[in-house]
């Protein structure tokens, strides 16, 4: 059971996990041993609240696919225990960060002072450069 926050869990009976071969090198143990993880977990037919659902479909994310299936291959790890921990810790952190609202950002604008300070800091730079222009000989 992969546990989401005090209120919402997720059985592992809606967790498809199979273990693949990895990609890359490691010799020998690439080649025999299937390490990497491969998860599957179908949004729409989980038992998620459907806040949890109705966010994690709108959000734009490479791993969630058109219909609805989060896809996570985990290959960090040489175990295939590493990698499966790894897996469902990266699927509780794709649903808790749903759950976070985003504060509204209310538009914010410069104070007449602020203004003033920067345009005669501009004034001031200037003339800086303009000091250092050819001297006119008389």
């Amino acid at each position: 059971m992969l546990i989401i926050s005090n209120n919402t869990n997720i059985p592992d009976h809606e967790i498809e996990i199979t273990a693949i071969r990895s990609q890359g090198p490691g010799g020998q143990n690439v080649n025999k041993v299937s390490s990497a993880i491969h998860l599957r977990f179908d949004i729409p037919a989980s038992s998620l609240p459907d806040f949890y659902k109705q966010r994690l479909l709108k959000i734009k994310d490479s791993r969630i696919n058109k219909e609805g299936i989060v896809i996570i291959k985990a290959q960090k790890f040489r175990s295939q225990e590493k990698n499966r921990e790894d897996a469902l810790v990266r699927l509780q952190a794709l649903i808790r960060s749903v759950a976070v609202v985003q504060k509204k950002r209310r538009p914010t604008k410069p104070s007449k002072a602020s203004k003033n300070r920067r345009m005669d800091s501009k004034t001031k730079r200037g003339k800086t450069k303009l000091l250092r222009g050819k001297v006119p000989h008389e």
